[in-house]
């Protein structure tokens, strides 16, 4: 089981669209509306994993998102990864530290994701790359030293972030 989670309008509907593209069985809605996701909705992939698309938090978040989510994050012994959604264009909010927080305090591991690549220039990415990486190095410990820059919209990075959600699913042999 694999998680995604992230502000508001950051592009996890879009993102699990675009990654789970040739899995027939995963359909997900994607709303051009921000905080259209109001709770988890869970996604089985063929027989080998579930997602789980978890609301956004920060504009028009669900009130009871911090204990819904807490209480998953906290008990979910068979989650193997919580990817966690950043938007390039703006990099980590104050609002992310809520997610980020999460996942330290209950030594999840977890990976930052930067989504929206094709919405900013090369030179703002690698500002924005260097800068989270800073701060991957920094002030977190369980999360995983990669980020993964990608695109629902190109597809560019999906593969590469395709790849290692089977690898940490135990699904590539």
């Amino acid at each position: 089981m694999v998680c995604f989670i992230g502000r508001s309008n950051v592009g996890k509907s879009s993102l699990i669209k675009a990654l789970f593209s040739l899995a027939p069985e995963v359909e997900v809605r994607v709303s051009k509306k921000p905080g259209h996701t109001k709770k988890m909705n869970f996604f089985k992939v063929g027989k080998h994993f579930t997602v789980v698309d978890m609301p956004g938090y920060g504009y028009k978040a669900p009130e009871d998102f911090v204990d819904m989510v807490e209480t998953y994050l906290k008990e979910r012994r068979n989650l193997k990864r919580t990817f966690l959604l950043v938007d390039s264009v703006v990099g980590i909010q104050k609002t992310d530290n809520i997610a980020i927080e999460m996942c330290e305090e209950f030594a999840l591991p977890y990976v930052i994701v930067l989504t929206k690549i094709d919405k900013c220039s090369k030179g703002h990415l690698l500002k924005q790359v260097l800068q989270i990486q800073k701060f991957v190095n920094r002030k977190t410990q369980g999360c995983f030293p990669q980020l993964f820059p990608v695109s629902a919209v190109t597809f560019s990075g999906i593969h590469l972030l395709r790849c290692f959600i089977a690898s940490v699913t135990g699904n590539l042999d």
